[in-house]
């Protein structure tokens, strides 16, 4: 068995969307072994930072909360597809003939995966695209991107998938990866009423 771990490191100087202030990690330490004899430490950070996974809540009013998703959509087998040819938006034509089926975990792995920095150009999913895989009723889609699309009013992307209760995971690493079929695990904290959690998601070769 072999282990790839597909989740960004969480660190105060990671790599956050549009390089925000906002949504820079905070660490602090709340005691320290010299002065209390053991070590505790906080963290403020937003949900949708580094390896996460939207709810519905994110996008929709009224929308499903994390800890109300259905962990079977984020737990079997997956299929990792390279897109790494893509220069920067996803059509429906650039994944229609892959073997995309109902039922499917699908992954997608872009140019994404090798930026160290943040990049205002990311690989990102179009409308069309989303529509599609929710016509082939995939339950989980994963992406590279530190969001599924990019500066979109009124977010279409994100409600189709969302609206159609497609689990959604963002900023995956997937550069060491090759495509394939992987078993997935990529289950969210149970956050009451949150809009996304963070994710430890890792990838299974038997």
């Amino acid at each position: 068995m072999r282990i790839h771990d597909i989740s960004k490191t969480i660190s105060a100087d990671m790599v956050v969307y549009k390089n925000k202030e906002s949504k820079k990690i905070q660490r602090s330490i709340v005691a320290n072994h010299a002065e209390n004899g053991y070590h505790e430490s906080r963290i403020d950070m937003d949900l949708h930072c580094g390896t996460h996974m939207d709810a519905a809540l994110h996008m929709i009013d009224g929308g499903a909360t994390i800890e109300s998703l259905d962990l079977s959509r984020f737990l079997g087998d997956c299929k990792l597809f390279d897109l790494t040819h893509i220069e920067e938006k996803i059509y429906a034509k650039d994944i229609a003939r892959l073997s995309i089926t109902a039922g499917d975990i699908v992954l997608f792995k872009t140019k994404n995966s090798y930026d160290t920095a943040y990049n205002a150009r990311f690989v990102y999913l179009e409308e069309d695209a989303a529509q599609w895989l929710v016509d082939k009723q995939i339950k989980c889609l994963g992406i590279d991107a530190m969001s599924v699309e990019r500066d979109k009013p009124g977010h279409p992307a994100h409600k189709i998938l969302l609206g159609a209760s497609v689990g959604l995971l963002e900023d995956l690493q997937l550069k060491d990866v090759e495509a394939g079929t992987y078993f997935l695990s990529a289950l969210p904290l149970k956050i009451q009423g949150g809009d996304a959690s963070p994710i430890r998601a890792v990838l299974v070769e038997w």
